[in-house]
């Protein structure tokens, strides 16, 4: 029952990748984006209410904030790609995957204010000038980023491949507890001390990139003085996001442990270093697309 279920997961994640390959997702990604446009009008009919001082407005604000952060991340972009390559390509517990996503989304809204209180409020930039500093040079900060989290991916990747192989040939002598000398650090801390590159990597790679629908509340709702209402918005966009990005880290999950469902544990030690560099090798290919086409 376990194994069909994490098959289901697999297959799953199969079909919407042929589905997108295919551009049968194209229409949904539009009509994500139109509405995304119609909540970000709606925004402003909610800060133009809450200025006025109309009853519920703040909370009717938060409402539209969490609606746009669910429609943001749902459409395109690179978040759901590094999340979701990531949970398949590396065996990471379900709850650090999720708790990354969370963070990402929560790091994303940091930026956001950051961005707009060092160019607004200190500099007094316009809210054009803010999108296209975001857009100039945060965006592709980001991209390359994403690409070295793919990257190294692809090392751990090939470095797991080379192990497996100088395994297969043996060793020259035995390496017991009691063979009196140490052979580098253990599995646990190598683990360790990858995960922590690995997730600052991640983290960063999609915070660095702020939303544009935090930028546009953020920047009004300090034009209009209600910043604090701003501030708190865009971080309830930010749990919006991760609400997608976290269902994403889910199904990574869930569709990887299906791949690996019934091998042993000598074939699954073969299988991940494969995981690593191919998924490795797509997460950085689509970052340096992106790249590419922004510069």
């Amino acid at each position: 029952m376990r194994r069909g279920l994490g098959l289901a997961g697999l297959a799953l994640l199969l079909v919407l990748l042929l589905l997108w390959l295919a551009g049968a997702l194209d229409g949904p990604a539009l009509w994500l984006e139109a509405a995304q446009r119609a909540t970000q009008e709606r925004l402003a009919g909610a800060i133009r209410a809450l200025r006025g001082g109309e009853p519920g407005a703040l909370a009717a604000f938060w409402g539209v904030c969490l609606a746009y952060g669910v429609l943001h991340a749902a459409g395109p972009g690179h978040g759901k790609l590094v999340i979701g390559g990531y949970g398949v390509a590396r065996r990471v517990p379900v709850g650090r995957l999720a708790g990354l996503a969370l963070l990402s989304s929560l790091a994303q809204a940091a930026v956001a204010v950051a961005l707009v209180y060092a160019l607004v409020a200190a500099l007094g930039l316009a809210r054009g000038a803010v999108e296209g500093t975001a857009e100039d040079w945060l965006t592709p900060m980001g991209h390359a980023m994403i690409a070295g989290l793919g990257l190294w991916l692809v090392l751990r990747g090939v470095r797991g491949l080379k192990h497996d192989h100088g395994h297969d040939h043996g060793h020259e002598h035995e390496h017991g507890p009691g063979c009196g000398h140490a052979h580098g650090p253990s599995v646990a801390e190598v683990e360790r001390v990858t995960g922590w590159r690995d997730a600052a990597l991640l983290v960063a790679g999609i915070a660095i990139r702020p939303c544009s629908g935090a930028l546009f509340v953020l920047v009004l709702t300090w034009q209009l003085g209600i910043a604090p209402a701003g501030v708190i918005g865009a971080f309830v966009m930010g749990l919006g996001t991760a609400l997608v990005t976290v269902a994403v880290a889910l199904m990574a999950v869930w569709a990887r442990e299906g791949a690996l469902a019934g091998l042993g544990g000598g074939r699954v030690a073969r299988v991940l270093p494969l995981l690593e560099l191919t998924l490795g090798t797509a997460i950085a290919l689509a970052a340096l697309m992106l790249l590419w086409r922004g510069a």
